[in-house]
C-alpha cells in the first residue's frame, strides 16, 4: 500500500498542470457531469482497487522498478521513431511514465485472477495458445513498424521480442499475463487515442498492435522481474523468487506462490 501511495503522489505531482488546463477546459454553460472524462475515472478506479488487491511492498518494488524503467525506454522507442506522438510533442513526455508502474501493478493483480480462474486448464491448451498468440504478434508487430525498420531502437524492440518468444519460460504464466496486459491495454489504448493525448501514425484508436503490444511488454517486465529476483539477495527478494528453471513448462501457479510472476506493461504502448 505504501508503495501504491508513493506512485500515486508522484503522479499528482507531475500530472497537477495536466489537470489545471484539463479542468480549464470546463465551459460553465454545460453540467459538470458531462463533461467528466467517465472513462478515465472508471479505469483508474479498477486499476487503483486492483492494485490494492493482494498488494505487498516486498514484492510490489520490483514491478514498480521494472514499470518505471521499461516505460521509459519503451516510450523513447515510439516517440523517437514517431509510431505515437503526445499532444505535447515530447519525445517521450515524463509525465507518462509514472502511469507504466501503477498499470504493471495491476496487470499482475489481473494475472493472479485468471491463473485462479483457469487453473483446471491443461498445459496443453496453454502451449497451444502460446505458440499461436506470441508468433501472431510478432507477424502484426512486424507490419506495424515496417515504416521504422531503418531506426536501430526499432530493430532492438524487434530483436527482444523475438527472444522473449523464442526463449518460453513457463506457457501458462506467458498467455495469462499477454492477455491479462492486453485486456488492460485495450482500455487504456481507447481512452489515450479517442481522447487524442497520443496519436498513432495509422490514426487507428487503437490500433490491433497497441492493444496487443501490452500484453508484449508485460511478458518482458516479467522476465526481466524474474533476472532481477535471481541475481538481488535473498532479503531483498523475499517472497518473489522465479520459478526454478526446471520446473515444467505450464504447470499451474497458485497466486502468491513463489514462483507466480509479479510483473506486468505499459500504459501507453
Amino acid at each position: 500500500m505504501s508503495a501504491f501511495l508513493a506512485i500515486i503522489g508522484l503522479i499528482l505531482v507531475v500530472w497537477w498542470p495536466l489537470v489545471v488546463d484539463y479542468v480549464s477546459t470546463f465551459d460553465p454553460r454545460y453540467p459538470i457531469w458531462v463533461q467528466i472524462d467517465w472513462l478515465l475515472i472508471g479505469v483508474f478506479a479498477v486499476m487503483s482497487l486492483l492494485i490494492m488487491a493482494g498488494a505487498d511492498v516486498r514484492t510490489d518494488w520490483v514491478i514498480l522498478l521494472v514499470g518505471l524503467g521499461g516505460g521509459l525506454v519503451i516510450e523513447t522507442w515510439g516517440t523517437q521513431t514517431q509510431l505515437w506522438t503526445y499532444y505535447t510533442l515530447e519525445r517521450p513526455p515524463l509525465w507518462i511514465i509514472p502511469a507504466w508502474p501503477i498499470a504493471s501493478l495491476s496487470i499482475d493483480r489481473l494475472y493472479r485472477f485468471l491463473n485462479w480462474a483457469t487453473r483446471s486448464w491443461r498445459s496443453a491448451t496453454f502451449d497451444l495458445l502460446y505458440w499461436t498468440a506470441l508468433p501472431a504478434f510478432l507477424v502484426i508487430m512486424v507490419a506495424f513498424v515496417a515504416p521504422t525498420l531503418d531506426k536501430s531502437l526499432t530493430w532492438g524492440a524487434l530483436a527482444l521480442c523475438v527472444l522473449i518468444t523464442l526463449t518460453p519460460r513457463n506457457a501458462r504464466a506467458v498467455v495469462l499475463t499477454f492477455a491479462a496486459g492486453a485486456g488492460l491495454g485495450y482500455f487504456l489504448e481507447l481512452w489515450g487515442t479517442t481522447r487524442a493525448c497520443w496519436t498513432y501514425y495509422t490514426g487507428a484508436t487503437p490500433p490491433l498492435f497497441a492493444v496487443l503490444a501490452h500484453g508484449m511488454a508485460a511478458v518482458a517486465f516479467w522476465r526481466t522481474a524474474e533476472l532481477l529476483r535471481s541475481i538481488l539477495p535473498a532479503t531483498f527478494a523475499r517472497g518473489a523468487q522465479p520459478a526454478p528453471a526446471s520446473s515444467p513448462e505450464g504447470t499451474a501457479i497458485e497466486p502468491g506462490s513463489a514462483s507466480e510472476p509479479h510483473v506486468t506493461p505499459p500504459l501507453s504502448a
